[in-house]
């Protein structure tokens, strides 16, 4: 059985990094602490730091420094995808609560806070869809896959995280909105590759306004979206090729302007794929490209990125040329190709990578791939993602969890650095393998988050400018403070 016991741990994380409505009874002059090491030795464990005594800051220490700020810090979690919904929804209703109000309730478990989710199918869906299959936006519906699943899911989750962010994006257009290149306009009767007619562009942001506004007939606000998923990805179950130029003029043309005439303040984020433009010369800066187009880049809020190609300092090169877009990492996924269920290899390079590599490089956020799948990787489509891992899997008979890397990074990073948060600068101490960042929280209390890649346990002191504390983040470990 999973739910006695994983609320358990999590109520007893939650306090000890001082969300739980408890927590008045807990030690008020500690450092509350979460670790977790890649033997488990520590599984998202809780524990104490008693300030230090002496007014002298230590010589090796961590230095805050609260009065130099960097970006505001939107949130960390998981897609829930038409698949997660599905193994959600085939656990038992005491067992889904649990792991539910474990993952994202700021109270009672991690608080994981932005999660992204599909308009229309993707390569994890029970079918390929769209919401308007049939030719003519006035056949816009939500299918089944919305209401049965996705839906309750979220009404689910917004029940225990009222304040969850969410970011939606389509793998692709309905199939009558697509032409096989944009030369002969001939129409593209496939799921796979395709563009986006421009004759259609007015109908396909009518298309994103409709789906909007049903999700928030039902509740659900959609903080922010993508025009496309992997826009120069071909080759996916579901998708559709959008380059720089196609997706600026659809944006300033229509999506922009519509948004702005339905009253929709959904953030749009553009881009969306990976640091190395896919190796597509032409395409590089594809995000700088769209903001060169004044008309196009004041409907545009930032970029997001994934990582399966490239390295994560394009992010730096990216806000250096436009200080004043946002940035977001919106997936990553764990595979085979990259051994993503050895917790051993995973854990560390995946903090060092997708959580703490990309907010330190300006991301407001840091969304992975599937937070659930089952024990055969799905549901998910022929020819899209066949082998990869959830942020959690679950067993055949779905009451068995086994928590993956993305897991633990990403309740690691939300127990300490709640939405809103202010990343802030640091000095002092540094370290081979030893990685960090450091947030003032709404509320003024402090969170840093540590990394350590070593094969040895890394000492030091962290100093916020009034109280110090000792630390040592275990070998393969990370340690999230909170104070």
């Amino acid at each position: 059985m999973i739910s006695s016991k994983i609320l358990a741990s999590a109520l007893l994380a939650a306090s000890a990094l001082g969300c739980h409505a408890a927590s008045a009874s807990l030690p008020s002059e500690k450092v509350k602490v979460l670790t977790t090491t890649t033997d488990l030795s520590a599984d998202l464990t809780p524990s104490f730091i008693d300030f230090g005594t002496s007014g002298t800051t230590p010589a090796a220490a961590i230095k805050l420094k609260p009065e130099t700020e960097y970006q505001t810090i939107d949130g960390f979690g998981a897609a829930i995808t038409g698949s997660t919904a599905y193994n959600l929804l085939m656990m038992t209703p005491e067992d889904r609560a649990a792991f539910l109000k474990e993952t994202f309730s700021p109270t009672e478990g991690f608080g994981m806070s932005y999660i992204r989710i599909c308009i229309g199918c993707s390569d994890f869906s029970l079918s390929e869809y769209t919401c308007c299959d049939a030719e003519g936006i006035e056949n816009f519906a939500l299918t089944d896959e919305e209401t049965k699943y996705v839906i309750p899911v979220l009404k689910e989750i917004l029940a225990y995280n009222p304040d969850l962010k969410i970011m939606a994006s389509p793998w692709t257009a309905p199939k009558w909105m697509k032409v096989d290149n944009l030369t002969d306009l001939r129409p593209f009767d496939s799921w796979t590759s395709g563009h986006l007619n421009p004759k259609f562009y007015q109908d396909y942001a009518t298309y994103f306004a409709l789906w909007i506004k049903a999700f928030e007939k039902e509740g659900i606000a959609i903080y922010a979206m993508t025009p496309q998923n992997e826009p120069l990805n071909r080759k996916n179950s579901a998708s559709m090729f959008m380059g720089w130029d196609e997706q600026r003029d659809f944006v300033k043309t229509a999506l922009g302007p519509t948004f702005s005439r339905e009253g929709i303040d959904t953030k749009i984020y553009v881009f969306d794929h990976n640091y190395n433009y896919d190796n597509m010369p032409e395409q590089q800066s594809y995000p700088t490209k769209i903001y060169a187009d004044e008309e196009a880049s004041k409907y545009i809020a930032g970029a997001a990125y994934h990582n399966y190609g490239g390295h994560v300092d394009e992010l730096l090169a990216i806000n250096k040329a436009n200080p004043d877009k946002e940035l977001v990492f919106s997936e990553s996924t764990a595979g085979n190709w990259n051994d993503g269920a050895n917790l051993q290899k995973r854990l560390v390079a995946d903090m060092e990578q997708i959580t703490l590599g990309t907010v330190n490089n300006h991301c407001r956020g840091a969304i992975i791939w599937n937070l659930m799948l089952d024990s055969n990787r799905g549901p998910n489509r022929p020819k899209g993602c066949t082998t990869g891992f959830g942020a959690v899997d679950i067993s055949d008979d779905f009451k068995t969890i086994r928590r993956n890397s993305f897991y633990y990074i990403m309740a690691q990073m939300s127990a300490g650095v709640r939405p809103g948060a202010k990343r802030i600068a640091t000095e002092g101490f540094t370290a081979d393998g030893l990685t960090y960042s450091a947030f003032r929280n709404p509320d003024n209390t402090f969170a840093l988050v540590l990394s350590n890649s070593n094969p040895e346990a890394v000492s030091t002191a962290v100093d916020d400018g009034s109280r110090h504390f000792p630390v040592t983040i275990p070998a393969g470990g990370i340690v999230t403070l909170a104070w």
